[in-house]
């Protein structure tokens, strides 16, 4: 009978304290005037799920985490998240029946994940995907337990005008597809075969379109045809062969001029040319040399003017008389300077400096310049010798080069000619052919698309053959349900007597309120408290008929925001609603929980419910003062992201 799902206890902690909320009666009204936080404390019911949700500046600026003690089917779980944005991800999970703390679950896609959890907790799979069906060629969009609680949670700001996002057209494959899941209509079998018809589609989509495209580019090339293409490499193939015949017999026509003149030239060119070869390498060497000593040259010389400058200055320190010291400036005519001593260090002043050992320097450095001068003229002079010697190498190479052309024109040119030909024509039969070759292989690409196209086509149909099947062993559900629905939702529409509703029914294929013939849209509704009241109407009928079959996945809550503020001064429609929904959990005790934020209540039904009270001196966060009627900023129809 449904699966069980009530919240127990709601908890916020907040920068004051711990506020906390006990839901113990199977219908609780939240009661009190606009702005005191009854559609905050929802919308943290709903972001404590995982879900994203619309949060009011008091609750991101004063609640820390909100906790909720849930039932779901035989598991009752403690979610605990953080409204702080870098901890909001993950959600503390503790098994009350065990009082097991169980690993922190993500509130995104990451496993462990909440959503996962709680879909296990209803008995569905998570990896669900709901196909568009139709033309789309996309898998779909994974089903959520977010898209469970669009039939569980009736936001303030779509309970005048929309029914679970009906109104959002990219949402509709999930809406529908959730339905189906919840009344047993579908299940995972067919939720994946929907989607792979749908990737079935798109797959055929794109082979044909690649299959096309080669196609297209073949009749381009001239080639009608896959039999044109193999007569044309046939022909490819023996003009290639004909050429390479005629190869063969140039080839053994052309007998070289073997005459024992023109073989010493060829030998005398060949060692012309080695011995060139050599020369230029001895050349290249030579120069390396030379740069090698004139570096060296170089180096040496910088070291000889570098004792020449330190002759010269102590020369010139050697006539200076320091009167003061050059570091501290003090006068140095005060002191007494022994005999022979400097007068700066007070050490032995020689008459002058020992210059024997900078002597000897001067002259090892001479004589390596010396030395390394004999080496450079003599490599300058054995260079010129090989530069002569390349230059005479060269005119004999050239003086045998034309002899040989000489002796050999006359007899080896035109059958040169012939050969040049023949080769030529060679070079493009292969040319050809290896075109035509790949002709051939795009005519096989051809063949591998369609092969291809044609087993996408052929699963498709087996696909589509099971579809059809699974879709036949639950058409008479389906027809059953649906048909016990429509005559519940009349039957409700009836009972609470919504003006203007002349006939009530649920369309079969959109799963919406049929009103007076038309499917509720947003160019189809009923003026103001109208469309509230079959709001309730829709959502009462399909729990009821959800409660009357036990294998069904629907769960068995209503969580409702503020349905009297549309309706105004509708007394009696309000109060109709509030039998209805008294009536509803009345039929089966503790089976079904619904909670109602509201305004003002009818006094004839305060008895039927619990009640929690709220006004702005206790608000629903009482640990937070509120800041009065006027300075409250309505929350209603945004939609910023948790």
């Amino acid at each position: 009978m449904t699966v069980r799902f009530r919240i127990e206890v709601v908890a916020l902690d907040t920068t004051e304290g711990r506020v906390e909320y006990q839901f113990t009666s199977d219908l609780t009204v939240l009661a009190g005037p606009t702005g005191v936080g009854k559609t905050t404390l929802l919308e943290l019911i709903k972001f404590g799920f995982g879900v994203k949700a619309t949060l009011a500046p008091v609750a991101v600026e004063h609640i820390e985490s909100v906790t909720l003690e849930i039932r779901i089917g035989d598991e009752r779980l403690r979610l605990v998240r953080s409204l702080d944005s870098a901890k909001r991800k993950k959600v503390r999970v503790t098994d009350l029946i065990t009082q097991e703390r169980l690993q922190d679950h993500d509130a995104g896609e990451k496993q462990p994940a909440l959503n996962t959890l709680l879909m296990r907790c209803l008995g569905l799979p998570d990896d669900m995907l709901a196909a568009a069906g139709g033309t789309s060629t996309r898998a779909g969009a994974r089903i959520t337990f977010a898209d469970i609680l669009t039939y569980l949670y009736i936001p303030q700001s779509q309970i005048n005008r929309d029914i679970a996002h009906s109104q959002e057209s990219y949402r509709e494959p999930k809406r529908k597809a959730v339905f189906e899941l919840l009344f047993g209509l579908t299940n995972s079998e067919i939720l994946t075969l929907r989607s792979t018809m749908s990737k079935l589609k798109g797959e055929i989509d794109t082979a044909d379109t690649e299959h096309n495209t080669v196609v297209k580019f073949l009749r381009d090339s001239g080639t009608s045809s896959r039999e044109e293409a193999e007569l044309a490499l046939e022909r490819a193939q023996v003009a290639q062969s004909e050429a390479q015949n005629q190869l063969v017999v140039l080839r053994e026509s052309i007998d070289p001029v073997s005459d024992r003149e023109t073989q010493t030239l060829r030998d005398l060119l060949a060692e012309a040319e080695r011995g060139l070869a050599d020369t230029r390498s001895a050349d290249v060497d030579l120069s390396r040399r030379r740069v090698q000593y004139n570096a060296e040259r170089r180096r040496v010389q910088g070291d000889l003017d570098r004792l020449g400058r330190m002759q010269e200055a102590g020369q010139r320190l050697a006539d200076i008389e320091f009167t003061v010291c050059p570091r501290c400036m003090q006068s140095l005519r005060q002191r007494t300077v022994p005999a022979d001593a400097c007068r700066l260090c007070l050490q032995d002043d020689p008459v002058s400096a020992d210059q024997s050992q900078d002597q000897y320097e001067i002259r090892q450095l001479t004589e390596q310049l010396s030395e390394m001068d004999e080496q450079i003229n003599a490599l300058v002079d054995q260079q010129e010798a090989v530069v002569r010697a390349i230059t005479e190498r060269e005119r004999l190479i050239a003086h045998l080069t034309a002899t040989l052309d000489q002796r050999t024109t006359q007899r080896v040119t035109p059958r040169l000619q012939a050969f040049s030909d023949a080769s030529q024509q060679a070079a493009t039969a292969k040319a050809e052919q290896e075109h035509w070759e790949t002709t051939l292989r795009q005519w096989d690409v051809v063949a591998d698309l369609q092969a291809t196209t044609d087993a996408l086509r052929t699963k498709r149909d087996n696909t589509g053959r099971e579809l059809d099947r699974a879709r036949q062993e639950m058409q008479q559900r389906r027809e059953d349900i649906l048909e016990e629905i429509s005559e519940e939702f009349d039957s409700t529409v009836r009972a609470i007597g919504i003006p203007g509703v002349l006939t009530a029914s649920v369309d079969s294929e959109k799963y919406l309120p049929v009103l007076n013939g038309k499917v509720f849209s947003k160019d189809n509704q009923l003026a103001g408290g109208t469309t509230t009241a079959t709001q309730v109407a829709y959502w009462c009928s399909l729990l009821t008929v959800a409660m009357r079959h036990p294998e069904t996945a629907y769960p068995a809550f209503l969580l409702i925001d503020s349905p009297q503020l549309a309706l105004n001064a509708e007394v009696n429609l309000t109060a109709a609603m509030y039998r209805r929904l008294t009536t509803q959990v009345g039929v089966l005790p503790g089976r079904l929980q619904i909670i109602v934020a509201d305004n003002e209540l009818p006094d004839d039904y305060r008895n039927s419910y619990a009640e929690i009270d709220f006004d702005y001196t206790h608000p629903t966060i009482s640990t937070i003062d509120h800041p009065g009627p006027a300075q409250v900023t309505l929350i209603h129809g945004d939609a910023s992201d948790a």
